[in-house]
């Protein structure tokens, strides 16, 4: 589905390079050779896992997000480092986060957060088979795991309650999943 950019980079500026995110300003040339600016946030690949035990109960994350200045209920999820497979992150941030390890991991799919502005891309894991592991969160991560049935973390959607993206589509492509929903 990969097309020939219809811009080409003149030049390329990087403002900003820090932990999670670098942000650069590039100088376009568009098909009709109009210039133009892109601002654009760099940020690697990340991973979004639900965590699916038996009885259909996922466990979720309750965590504290400054930028959106609220507490939020959350896949687990997180970036991918440089040199790792995004299944072995997403192993890593289920064990981290909630003490936990997959005996099947299955890609449901994946997206670009908001690819306007930025170079994210979420890879969306439904984990399954779980056993306890010793859970290992970041110092930085003051978390708490939730465990609720699916069917409630639905309706947390659709009452407003869980607002955060990569949660609403990894929850509702693991309904699909569980209930072998398919487009033809």
């Amino acid at each position: 589905m990969s097309e020939p950019s219809p811009e080409r980079v003149l030049e390329s500026r990087r403002l900003y390079e820090g932990r999670v995110v670098n942000l650069r300003v590039d100088t376009v040339e568009l098909a009709g050779g109009w210039k133009t600016t892109r601002e654009v946030v760099e940020h690697g690949e990340v991973v979004a896992v639900v965590p699916l035990l038996e009885g259909e109960d996922v466990l979720l994350v309750r965590q504290y997000r400054l930028p959106a200045a609220q507490t939020l209920l959350e896949v687990p999820a997180g970036g991918v480092d440089e040199g790792e497979e995004p299944e072995e992150a997403a192993q890593r941030e289920l064990g981290e986060e909630c003490g936990q390890r997959a005996g099947r991991l299955e890609r449901l799919g994946g997206f670009y957060v908001s690819p306007g502005f930025c170079s994210e891309f979420i890879h969306v894991f439904l984990a399954t088979q779980l056993r306890p592991v010793r859970a290992r969160p970041e110092p930085d991560e003051e978390i708490a795991v939730v465990r609720l049935p699916l069917a409630e973390a639905l309706r947390l959607i659709r009452q407003g309650e869980i607002r955060d993206g990569k949660s609403i589509i990894g929850l509702t492509w693991a309904w699909q999943k569980v209930r072998d929903f398919t487009v033809e």
